[in-house]
């Protein structure tokens, strides 16, 4: 018989966790604690494998059912949803630290320190993202757009650094055009 949200508020902890059933792979697993734990089951090569969904009520019976049908797609296109899930973590966890200050850092240390470029290179280097950062630095490289950049720019401009505010552009234009690497994939 198919969960409803009258009897999934109704599920009540036991000494052990336990599995009350939804349709085709769904459930929702109830701890000692109380949490009721949306989860989905599924084979792949012969294999079972089940797939964490959420907490229930922060996810929805219907958003659960939405979140089991992706997952039945994704295995009938022979693919494994728990993966595709870890994948989307690492690349998620990955960008969120691409942001434009980490990617300066990163462009000064590896293209100028260990060129052997000038110590007062290095030095206008880090000036010149100390001047960008309180705009840009929190975000991300990839999401930064180029209508962005000149506000702080203006500013330099304001009290008479037009040529600083000439190189903070240049040193934003090579940050930003400075191919990321891309994050690197679980093994299987």
């Amino acid at each position: 018989m198919p969960l409803t949200d009258t009897r999934l508020r109704a599920l009540k902890p036991k000494d052990k966790p336990y599995k009350v059933t939804d349709e085709r792979g769904l459930y929702v697993e109830v701890t000692p604690t109380g949490s009721k734990l949306w989860r989905f089951r599924y084979r792949i090569g012969g294999a079972q494998k089940k797939l964490c969904i959420g907490s229930y009520p922060d996810i929805s019976l219907t958003q659960a059912r939405g979140a089991a049908y992706e997952a039945r797609r994704t295995v009938a296109s022979e693919g494994d949803p728990a993966f595709e899930k870890r994948k989307r973590k690492i690349r998620a966890e990955f960008l969120s630290a691409q942001t434009f200050e980490a990617v300066a850092r990163e462009y000064i240390e590896q293209m100028m320190v260990q060129n052997g470029r000038a110590d007062g290179t290095i030095v206008k280097a880090n000036y010149f993202l100390d001047k960008l950062a309180p705009a840009i630095g929190n975000r991300l490289i990839n999401e930064i757009e180029p209508f962005e950049v000149p506000a702080p720019l203006k500013r330099l401009e304001a009290t008479g650094k037009h040529e600083t505010a000439k190189k903070c552009r240049s040193f934003a234009g090579r940050v930003s055009q400075r191919p990321v690497a891309k994050p690197i994939q679980p093994a299987c």
